[in-house]
């Protein structure tokens, strides 16, 4: 399963000219770092599915994954397909409601294949939980996941995890999919959040998302 990841605190405030003036406060991890370590990922899990009959499933949690996703799997180098499963959105808040709900699920069986999510960030992982649960019920023939960005420091439910990204801060992030209320997804760098910009919420977030009508 996957390593441990030297926690990513440096953060470079000489942010880049962008569409979002200062609203960006730092950036985190740029643009290339991210795509190095992504094409790490790929060559992982090209390596672990290289002898598989059928095409690796791809699952991607939308919407904040699906950048990740398209970089990820342009870069394996072994066939793969991608589902989509949509669950309950943020709203314009920066902490969960504590409902959360499936959206959208798969558009085809996955019995018997080789399964792999692919999410963009984990907090507490409860949500993630449910989901593998969820997945798990459907037989497939393997399952795992792979996440770009984890917080350790708030993670809760365990989960084995093949290969994460990047441990970070437990700070609200932006950019490369990861979004406050619906912005910032288009940014090619992760970067932090200025506090200013949610002024009157809470100051850590989380993004969580999961099952119908679940409160967790």
């Amino acid at each position: 399963m996957a390593e441990a990841t030297r926690l990513r605190t440096d953060k470079d405030f000489q942010v880049p000219a962008n569409r979002y003036g200062d609203d960006v406060e730092a950036v985190l991890i740029p643009e290339d770092e991210l795509q190095d370590r992504i094409r790490a990922m790929a060559d992982k899990v090209s390596e672990q599915y290289k002898d598989a009959e059928e095409d690796l499933i791809l699952v991607c949690v939308l919407k904040g994954a699906v950048y990740f996703l398209t970089d990820f799997a342009r870069a394996l180098s072994i066939p793969s397909q991608v589902e989509f499963m949509a669950v309950s959105s943020y709203g314009n808040s920066t902490t969960s409601s504590g409902v959360v709900r499936i959206m959208k699920d798969l558009d085809k069986e996955i019995s018997g294949r080789d399964v792999l999510v692919v999410e963009d960030i984990i907090d507490s992982g409860l949500t993630l939980s449910w989901l593998l649960k969820n997945l798990k019920g459907r037989q497939p023939k393997s399952l795992n996941v792979i996440t770009l960005l984890r917080k350790p420091e708030v993670q809760s439910a365990q989960i084995d995890l093949f290969d994460v990204g990047f441990d970070i801060p437990n700070e609200f992030v932006i950019g490369y999919g990861l979004d406050y209320a619906e912005r910032y997804r288009d940014l090619p760098y992760i970067g932090t959040l200025h506090p200013r910009v949610y002024s009157g919420e809470e100051p850590v977030p989380s993004r969580e998302e999961g099952p119908d009508a679940v409160e967790i």
